[in-house]
C-alpha cells in the first residue's frame, strides 16, 4: 500500500487549496461527484489517465503530485554538514543543510580565521543574509565597507559585488551566511 494510501486525502487536500467543490472538479475531469467523493475517500483508485486528468484540472502533474511523498528531512545533524573547498586560506565554510536543492535557501557557517577575507562573489539573483555568532567582520558591497560586530545581522540584494573580512588581528568570525532566493 505505501504512498498509494494517501492519493485520495491528497487530492481532496489540492482540491480544497484550489477552492473547488467536489462537483466543480467533476465538471472540469468530465468524471462524477460520486466517483471524485469515492476517491477522496480512497474507496477506489483511479487509472494513470484518469490521476493524470484530475491533476491537471487542479493545476498539476504526476511528478509533482508524487514528489513530496517522501518524508521531508525536519533535523539537520552537525556531522552531516557538507565542507565547501577551494577557499582563500583562513576561511572555513560549511553547508549545515544537506539535499537544500529544492529549497528556497542555502545556509552556510562561515569560519575567518584573523585577517582572512572570502572571495568576492560577483552578482547573482536572490538576496543574502548573515549574522555574525562570533568575533567582528567587514562586509564589502560594490566596494562600501560596513562593519558589523557579534549579535549584529546584515542583508542585501546579490545584486552588488560582496565578500566578507575579517578584520582583527587576533580573533576568528564566525557568521551565519545566507543566500535566499527570490
Amino acid at each position: 500500500m505505501g504512498a498509494f494510501t494517501k492519493i485520495g486525502e491528497k487530492i481532496k487536500k489540492l482540491r480544497l487549496a484550489r477552492g473547488l467543490t467536489q462537483e466543480e472538479l467533476a465538471e472540469r475531469t468530465d468524471l462524477s461527484r460520486s466517483f471524485i467523493s469515492q476517491l477522496e475517500s480512497d474507496k477506489t483508485s483511479p487509472s494513470i489517465d484518469t490521476l493524470e486528468t484530475i491533476l491537471k484540472a487542479l493545476g498539476t502533474d504526476l511528478k509533482h503530485f508524487f514528489s513530496d511523498f517522501e518524508e521531508e528531512q525536519v533535523v539537520f545533524r552537525k556531522e552531516e554538514r557538507v565542507p565547501v573547498y577551494d577557499l582563500p586560506d583562513g576561511v572555513k565554510m560549511e553547508y549545515v543543510m544537506v539535499g537544500v536543492e529544492d529549497k528556497p535557501i542555502d545556509p552556510m557557517i562561515v569560519e575567518l580565521e584573523p585577517g582572512a577575507q572570502t572571495e568576492e562573489e560577483g552578482y547573482h539573483e536572490g538576496s543574502e543574509f548573515g549574522f555574525v555568532i562570533e568575533g567582528r567582520v567587514e562586509l564589502y558591497l560594490d566596494g562600501v565597507k560596513y562593519k558589523l560586530k557579534k549579535g549584529d545581522s546584515f542583508y542585501y540584494k546579490a545584486d552588488k559585488k560582496h565578500y566578507l573580512k575579517n578584520p582583527d588581528k587576533k580573533k576568528k568570525a564566525i557568521v551565519i551566511w545566507i543566500e535566499v532566493e527570490d
